[in-house]
């Protein structure tokens, strides 16, 4: 194929610190580093997207303006064109859905819409969900162990401690 190669970011936990169903933008800390380790991947000529889970939308625990606003301030600390598109899943568990990981709904979109090459793209992320994600859409994964990652059961292509580590594996992909 010869589509553009991308990498397929989770939110809490991965990018910033997990706040549980955060709704308040003041709550939303980047993870040290993360900024820059987007800006590299971007320079490197991947696309970035970042793919979130957030049933607390469909739980009715916060409201979409309250994750929008948190989205808003996520992307503020991150950098003015770090992130090419953000793809959400308000989807609680068990509510059947092609959209809400491990279905790959997100990345097919993004594909879609950007023209990606899953198979030279990778997913990063601190859930099992994320890494079963990238598997089924066919991408390489990585699990970083920050947010939930060290607690997770499963097999990724790569495990970093945080998201800064996963930069030199991106890069030689």
């Amino acid at each position: 194929m010869s589509g553009a190669r991308a990498v397929f970011f989770d939110r809490d936990g991965t990018l910033m610190e997990e706040v549980e169903y955060c709704a308040d933008p003041a709550k939303v800390r980047v993870y040290p580093g993360v900024p820059e380790a987007v800006r590299k991947i971007k320079e490197g000529g991947f696309r970035t997207f970042i793919t979130t889970n957030q049933s607390g939308i469909g739980r009715g625990w916060i409201t979409e303006a309250q994750y929008l606003a948190v989205q808003d301030e996520l992307l503020r600390q991150l950098g003015a064109e770090a992130i090419d598109a953000v793809y959400f899943c308000p989807d609680p568990p068990g509510t059947p859905s092609t959209r809400r990981k491990p279905e790959p709904g997100m990345l097919w979109e993004a594909a879609a819409a950007y023209d990606i090459d899953l198979a030279r793209s990778f997913v990063i992320g601190d859930k099992s969900a994320d890494i079963e994600c990238g598997r089924r859409a066919g991408a390489r994964t990585i699990l970083v162990l920050t947010g939930y990652g060290a607690r997770q059961r499963c097999r990724p292509d790569f495990t970093v401690d945080d998201l800064t580590q996963a930069v030199p594996l991106v890069l030689a992909g």
